[in-house]
C-alpha cells in the first residue's frame, strides 16, 4: 500500500508541475533560491521586478502561488495579493511554503514565539502520546524477539574480532534534556575516543570490520530497544545527541534544545530524509526536520516514518556521514 500510494502521489505530482507555474515572490527571492528551492529556479518570479500593473500580471502570466518574504507590504503589493486571493491563489510565508514542499521547518526563520504557538504536544496530544507509548513497548518486544538470533551472531562476531566488550554505553540527552545511558553493539575500536568525543566521519578508520556491517544494516541500534521499553526513548523521534556536542550546537543553532520536547527515537523524520550528519550545518538541517515532526506529530505520522525506516535499512542508505 505504501509503495503504490507513493507511486501514485509522485505520478500526479510530476504532472502538476509540468504545467506552467508562475510562483511570485514578494521580498527576498534570493533566500528561497539559495536555500529552499525544490524546483527549477525559473519558476520563481520576483514581483518587484515586474513593471506591469496587477491585472496585466494576473491575466498574462497566471499566478499559481504567492510567497511573501518580507515583513511589510506596500500598497501595490497588498492590491496584488488581495486580487489574487479573491481568485483562489494561495499565499504563503516562506516557512509555510518550505513546510508544504520540503516537509521541514527552517529554524533560521522561526522565532521562539512561532515555536511556542504550535508546540501543543503536552496539552492537546495526550491521547496520541499514550498510543505512541503503548505501541513503542509492543513493537519493541516484537522486534527483540525477531532479531534475537541475529543479535547472538553479532555478539559472537564482535567478541571474536578483537576480544573487546560487546556493548558500548554512551551518555545522551533525552526527554527534556534529562541524560540517560544508551546501549549499542560496539562498532568502533577500543581506543576510538582517546582524544575525547567527536563526530563520525566518512570512511572512519575507527570503525571495526564487523562494525561497518552492523552500522550499514543498523544492527548496532538493536540494544536501544531496551531504552525504548524503559521509557528513555521512543521508536520514532529526534535522535538523542551527546551532551558535549549538544552544548556546542546550542551556541550555533536557534531553538536547538526544543528537539527534546518529545522523547528521542531510534529513527525519526530527520533520519529518513537527511543523510548521516557530522557538522553544524548538518545538525541545523536535521533540526528543521525534527521541528517539523514535533509540529505535526501524530501516531499516523510515526507509522509513515516506521515504514520509511524499513525502506532505508533495506536500501542500505543513510548510515555513513556525507563528509
Amino acid at each position: 500500500m505504501s509503495i503504490i500510494s507513493q507511486f501514485i502521489f509522485k505520478f500526479f505530482f510530476k504532472i502538476a508541475f509540468k504545467k506552467n507555474r508562475h510562483i511570485f515572490v514578494i521580498g527576498d527571492i534570493e533566500l528561497i533560491k539559495s536555500k529552499f528551492l525544490p524546483f527549477e529556479k525559473e519558476k520563481l518570479i520576483n514581483f518587484n521586478l515586474i513593471k506591469h500593473d496587477n491585472n496585466s500580471i494576473s491575466n498574462n502570466l497566471g499566478v499559481s502561488e504567492i510567497i511573501i518574504a518580507k515583513d511589510t507590504l506596500d500598497n501595490n503589493e497588498i492590491d496584488f495579493c488581495n486580487n489574487n486571493s479573491l481568485d483562489g491563489v494561495l499565499i504563503y510565508s516562506v516557512i509555510q511554503w518550505v513546510e508544504k514542499y520540503l516537509n521541514r521547518t527552517p529554524t533560521e526563520l522561526l522565532t521562539v514565539l512561532d515555536f511556542y504557538q504550535f508546540n501543543y504536544i503536552s496539552l492537546y496530544k495526550t491521547v496520541q502520546l499514550r498510543l505512541k507509548r503503548m505501541s513503542d513497548i509492543v513493537f519493541s518486544l516484537i522486534l527483540i524477539f525477531i532479531t534475537f538470533p541475529i543479535c547472538l551472531i553479532v555478539m559472537l562476531l564482535i567478541k571474536l574480532e578483537d576480544k573487546g566488550p560487546i556493548f558500548y554505553s554512551q551518555k545522551r540527552n533525552g526527554f527534556k534534556c534529562k541524560p540517560f545511558k544508551v546501549l549499542k553493539f560496539r562498532s568502533m575500536k577500543l581506543d576510538a575516543e582517546v582524544n575525547g568525543p567527536q563526530w563520525s566521519k566518512k570512511k572512519d578508520d575507527r570503525v571495526t570490520k564487523i562494525g561497518k556491517i552492523i552500522r550499514i544494516s543498523r544492527l548496532d541500534e538493536i540494544p536501544q530497544l531496551l531504552s525504548v521499553i524503559k521509557g528513555d526513548m521512543s521508536l520514532i523521534g529526534p535522535r538523542p545527541e551527546r551532551p558535549e556536542i549538544d552544548l556546542m550546537l546550542k551556541e550555533h543553532i536557534s531553538l536547538y534544545y526544543q528537539r527534546y520536547s518529545i522523547r528521542p527515537g531510534l529513527s525519526g523524520w530527520a533520519q529518513v530524509n537527511y543523510p548521516y550528519g557530522a557538522s553544524v550545518e548538518d545538525a541545523r538541517n536535521k533540526l528543521s526536520y525534527d521541528i517539523f515532526y514535533i509540529k505535526n506529530f501524530s501516531f499516523l505520522f510515526d507509522i509513515i516514518i516506521f515504514f520509511k525506516t524499513i525502506k532505508l535499512v533495506f536500501n542500505i542508505k543513510g548510515s555513513e556521514p556525507i563528509s
